[in-house]
């Protein structure tokens, strides 16, 4: 039997993004045990898919890390992280590897001299570029996500009148300057013909309250209240999903939703954008072009460097 071992340590939407290659490894390989390398706070995530076969938790001790790993003396190691960390991980297994083509020096330019060189390649494709020594092609199928069924949300969990047909909006994010403001998400509210849940995590409560205040009857704050199984549960659910460029964004994509994804300090040449080859109509792109201090970063900030927030503040709301 083949085993191989699929790291890719954090977060939440890139391990969302790694899915197609575990599901193509799985599905098209012979006789293979397929193992994959999470951190601890991420296990969620794929706890629960059924082409994993045994999974690692790195919880901060490389060291023990490393000798769980070594134990299992795997045949190749397919980095999908391709950081120092995953790097040591590699040189001390001493197995076959490969990863990807991870264009940090294209999105340096790109941040900060506003020179795109990136191709338009999405990181899912790029990612197949690491199990390409093993015959592993893309079968197009997009994404995956598996709820564990303890995480299903049924009509109790939602106010009377929400369940049958709610609009989600991700209100959360890693970063402040990728996240939808309040007052923008208040206007996003209004204009909506139908129920709106708020999701995000507890750091976002607050805000979600602020939100759900100016119209109790129609906005529902669900940030702090569930957990990723449960709100990717909800997100199944929902009409439409509306969101910043978010780990949620991409379990959205999972399941084949209507999204509209709002663009920040991020931008979608960076190769994140909503997956569902499938049905690519149903991802709508909003953004503000032509901004001189945008991207100002491919990661965010808490704060935005200029103090105008306009990548965000000037998306036409409207439409």
């Amino acid at each position: 039997m083949q085993r191989i071992l699929i790291v890719r340590l954090s977060s939440i939407g890139d391990i969302v993004l790694t899915t197609p290659v575990i599901r193509c490894v799985k599905q098209q390989l012979t006789d293979v045990e397929l193992h994959f390398l999470v951190k601890k706070q991420f296990l969620t995530v794929v706890e629960h898919n059924p082409y994993i076969d045994k999974i690692h938790v790195f919880d901060g001790d490389l060291s023990k890390t490393i000798r769980e790993l070594k134990a299992e003396n795997f045949d190749f190691i397919v980095d999908l992280h391709k950081n120092i960390r995953s790097t040591r991980i590699k040189c001390a297994l001493k197995r076959p590897s490969a990863s990807f083509p991870k264009l940090n020096y294209e999105k340096w330019l790109l941040v900060n001299f506003k020179i795109n060189r990136l191709p338009d390649v999405h990181i899912v494709e790029r990612y197949f570029e690491a199990v390409r020594p093993l015959q592993v092609k893309n079968d197009g199928l997009g994404l995956d996500y598996f709820i564990a069924p303890g995480d299903e949300i049924g009509a109790s969990h939602l106010p009377k009148g929400f369940f049958d047909d709610y609009a989600v909006l991700v209100v959360g994010g890693a970063h402040r300057t990728k996240q939808i403001p309040i007052e923008k998400a208040v206007e996003i509210c209004r204009s909506l013909d139908r129920p709106v849940v708020i999701c995000g995590g507890a750091a976002d409560r607050e805000n979600g309250a602020l939100i759900a205040q100016t119209d109790e009857s129609r906005i529902f704050n669900a940030c702090g209240t569930f957990n990723i199984g449960q709100s990717a549960s909800l997100i199944r659910q929902a009409q439409q999903v509306i969101t910043a460029d978010t780990g949620m964004m991409h379990i959205a994509a999972a399941f084949q939703k209507n999204i509209v994804s709002l663009w920040g300090n991020t931008v979608p040449q960076f190769g994140m954008t909503p997956y569902m080859p499938q049905h690519p109509e149903r991802s709508k792109i909003l953004e503000v072009k032509g901004l001189l201090c945008r991207p100002c970063s491919k990661i965010g900030y808490e704060k935005c460097p200029k103090k105008h927030f306009l990548c965000m503040m000037d998306i036409d709301w409207e439409r």
